[in-house]
Protein backbone atom coordinates (compact mmCIF):
# COMPACT_ATOMS: atom_id res chain seq x y z
CA UNK A 1 0.00 0.00 0.00
CA UNK A 2 1.57 3.66 -0.91
CA UNK A 3 1.46 6.06 2.10
CA UNK A 4 2.05 9.68 1.54
CA UNK A 5 4.51 10.94 4.35
CA UNK A 6 3.05 14.11 6.11
CA UNK A 7 6.28 15.27 6.95
CA UNK A 8 7.81 15.26 3.69
CA UNK A 9 5.34 14.64 1.34
CA UNK A 10 7.66 11.33 -0.19
CA UNK A 11 5.09 8.18 -0.55
CA UNK A 12 6.11 5.09 0.72
CA UNK A 13 5.42 1.45 0.36
CA UNK A 14 4.18 -0.19 3.14
CA UNK A 15 2.59 -3.82 3.54
CA UNK A 16 -0.62 -4.05 4.58
CA UNK A 17 -0.02 -6.09 7.04
CA UNK A 18 2.75 -3.67 8.88
CA UNK A 19 0.34 -0.88 8.91
CA UNK A 20 0.10 -1.10 12.96
CA UNK A 21 4.00 -1.66 13.05
CA UNK A 22 4.37 2.04 12.89
CA UNK A 23 5.89 2.48 9.77
CA UNK A 24 8.19 5.23 9.07
CA UNK A 25 8.86 7.05 6.09
CA UNK A 26 12.22 5.93 4.42
CA UNK A 27 13.20 9.32 3.30
CA UNK A 28 12.94 11.38 6.13
CA UNK A 29 12.46 8.61 8.83
CA UNK A 30 9.11 10.87 10.31
CA UNK A 31 6.14 8.45 11.57
CA UNK A 32 4.10 7.81 8.07
CA UNK A 33 0.67 6.95 10.39
CA UNK A 34 0.77 9.43 13.40
CA UNK A 35 -2.76 8.72 14.94
CA UNK A 36 -3.91 12.73 15.02
CA UNK A 37 -5.27 14.49 12.36
CA UNK A 38 -2.62 15.48 9.39
CA UNK A 39 -2.81 19.50 8.69
CA UNK A 40 -3.15 20.01 5.03
CA UNK A 41 -2.90 22.93 2.40
CA UNK A 42 -3.42 23.92 -1.10
CA UNK A 43 0.03 22.37 -2.04
CA UNK A 44 -0.54 19.03 0.54
CA UNK A 45 -3.93 18.41 -0.55
CA UNK A 46 -3.84 16.94 -3.92
CA UNK A 47 -0.95 14.24 -3.15
CA UNK A 48 -2.84 13.05 0.10
CA UNK A 49 -6.39 12.65 -1.56
CA UNK A 50 -5.31 11.10 -4.49
CA UNK A 51 -1.84 8.85 -3.69
CA UNK A 52 -3.02 7.82 -0.02
CA UNK A 53 -3.86 3.91 0.08
CA UNK A 54 -5.71 4.80 2.80
CA UNK A 55 -9.40 6.46 2.37
CA UNK A 56 -8.96 10.22 4.14
CA UNK A 57 -11.44 12.30 6.34
CA UNK A 58 -11.03 16.07 5.78
CA UNK A 59 -12.30 18.45 8.37
CA UNK A 60 -13.22 21.54 6.77
CA UNK A 61 -12.80 23.90 9.60
CA UNK A 62 -11.83 27.16 10.82
CA UNK A 63 -10.49 28.74 13.89
CA UNK A 64 -13.33 31.48 14.52
CA UNK A 65 -16.14 28.25 14.59
CA UNK A 66 -17.57 27.44 17.99
CA UNK A 67 -18.92 23.98 16.73
CA UNK A 68 -15.54 23.82 14.75
CA UNK A 69 -13.54 23.74 17.86
CA UNK A 70 -15.92 21.62 20.29
CA UNK A 71 -15.89 19.12 17.52
CA UNK A 72 -11.70 19.14 17.53
CA UNK A 73 -11.25 16.54 20.44
CA UNK A 74 -13.62 14.51 19.22
CA UNK A 75 -12.03 14.08 15.80
CA UNK A 76 -8.39 14.15 17.38
CA UNK A 77 -9.73 11.06 20.06
CA UNK A 78 -11.38 9.11 16.44
CA UNK A 79 -7.92 9.44 14.34
CA UNK A 80 -6.16 7.69 17.18
CA UNK A 81 -9.04 5.22 17.22
CA UNK A 82 -8.53 4.42 13.83
CA UNK A 83 -5.04 5.15 12.88
CA UNK A 84 -3.72 2.43 10.08
CA UNK A 85 -7.15 2.39 9.00
CA UNK A 86 -7.85 5.94 8.15
CA UNK A 87 -6.22 9.14 7.59
CA UNK A 88 -7.61 12.01 9.68
CA UNK A 89 -6.74 15.66 8.06
CA UNK A 90 -7.70 18.97 9.05
CA UNK A 91 -8.07 21.90 6.58
CA UNK A 92 -8.53 25.45 7.55
CA UNK A 93 -11.33 27.14 5.59
CA UNK A 94 -9.80 30.90 6.60
CA UNK A 95 -6.13 29.47 5.43
CA UNK A 96 -7.61 27.89 2.39
CA UNK A 97 -10.58 29.47 1.31
CA UNK A 98 -9.90 28.31 -2.54
CA UNK A 99 -9.48 24.71 -1.46
CA UNK A 100 -12.61 24.93 0.34
CA UNK A 101 -14.32 27.10 -2.56
CA UNK A 102 -13.14 23.91 -4.95
CA UNK A 103 -14.86 21.65 -2.61
CA UNK A 104 -17.98 23.29 -2.24
CA UNK A 105 -18.13 24.15 1.40
CA UNK A 106 -20.80 26.08 2.25
CA UNK A 107 -20.65 25.56 5.78
CA UNK A 108 -18.14 24.43 9.20
CA UNK A 109 -17.66 21.96 10.09
CA UNK A 110 -17.78 19.52 7.16
CA UNK A 111 -16.67 16.38 7.41
CA UNK A 112 -15.90 14.50 3.44
CA UNK A 113 -14.40 11.11 2.92
CA UNK A 114 -11.71 10.22 0.12
CA UNK A 115 -11.34 7.32 -1.36
CA UNK A 116 -8.80 6.40 -4.17
CA UNK A 117 -8.55 10.47 -5.26
CA UNK A 118 -12.99 11.17 -5.25
CA UNK A 119 -14.73 12.07 -2.63
CA UNK A 120 -17.12 9.59 -1.48
CA UNK A 121 -19.54 10.86 1.26
CA UNK A 122 -19.69 14.24 3.67
CA UNK A 123 -21.67 15.14 5.84
CA UNK A 124 -22.25 19.35 7.82
CA UNK A 125 -21.98 19.82 11.60
CA UNK A 126 -20.49 18.73 14.54
CA UNK A 127 -20.64 15.22 15.84
CA UNK A 128 -20.45 13.54 18.90
CA UNK A 129 -18.17 10.58 18.73
CA UNK A 130 -20.85 7.45 18.43
CA UNK A 131 -22.13 9.53 15.26
CA UNK A 132 -19.12 9.93 13.86
CA UNK A 133 -18.05 6.40 14.47
CA UNK A 134 -21.82 5.24 12.94
CA UNK A 135 -20.84 7.30 9.86
CA UNK A 136 -17.63 5.81 9.50
CA UNK A 137 -18.52 2.52 9.94
CA UNK A 138 -20.83 2.58 7.48
CA UNK A 139 -18.75 4.12 5.03
CA UNK A 140 -15.17 1.56 5.48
Amino acid sequence: MELVCPQCGAVNRVPEARLADGPKCGKCHHEVLPGRPLDLTQATFDRFISRDGLPVLVDFWAPWCGPCKMFAPVFSQTAAQYAGRLRFAKINTEAEQGLAAQHGIRSIPTLALFRAGREVDRVSGALAGPQLEAWIRRLL
